[in-house]
């Protein structure tokens, strides 16, 4: 079976890294009680983590490399497409050189942190609709609406007042909800 390739914003990676591992962690936290016992209070769910290595092989490897590194330095989220795990907005953590790189070889090493966004969603919706949306125009107010770079299906069926359910059937062209790209067109009504 061939994988799809990895993204994260605009760049693609010309093969797959070699080597990836994702991480699940819950937060749990112990509460003492009189007489030396014990409850746990289950927090939530920690965020995600893929993290991985990989080479960048050929002639154009170390420009490869650039490209990739040129993109940690983003100040926002990006969307995160792994061929394996579901997609979502997420940061660029770290990215590590494992040698000296060369024109045709650079071996690296990088991590990624899943990002939740419905905090930053409703500030935005408030910051929006107490300026009269005069920077720009509503989501709401629009039929339909390009992916932008940080952009998730959740969040934008929750800025329309649609469940994901909804925006998806309206959207008979996704055809897997964790797999989409900057620049596609989603009707909205």
């Amino acid at each position: 079976m061939e994988l799809s390739p990895m993204r994260f914003g605009d760049f693609v990676w010309p093969h797959n890294p070699r080597i990836y591992e994702i991480e699940y962690n819950r937060r749990i936290v112990c509460h003492k009680v009189p007489f030396g016992l014990y409850a746990l209070s289950d927090m939530g769910r920690d965020q995600r983590i893929l993290r991985g290595e990989g080479e960048f092989v050929g002639e154009k490897a170390y420009e490869e490399f650039k490209k990739l590194a040129a993109m940690f330095f983003s100040d926002k989220p990006r969307i995160l497409v792994h061929p394996i795990w579901q997609s979502a907005p997420a940061w660029f953590v770290s990215l590590k050189l494992r040698q000296e790189p060369r024109k045709d070889y650079v071996s690296y090493e990088f991590e990624f942190w899943e990002c939740f966004e419905g905090y930053e969603l409703s500030a935005k919706a408030m910051l929006s609709a107490a300026a009269g949306a005069t920077e720009t125009e509503t989501v709401a107010q629009k039929t339909t609406y390009t992916l932008k770079s940080g952009d998730t299906l959740w969040g934008l069926a929750r800025a329309n007042g649609l469940t994901l359910s909804q925006l998806l059937a309206l959207n008979p062209q996704i055809k897997n909800p964790n797999i989409y790209y900057v620049g596609d067109v989603i009707r909205l009504s």
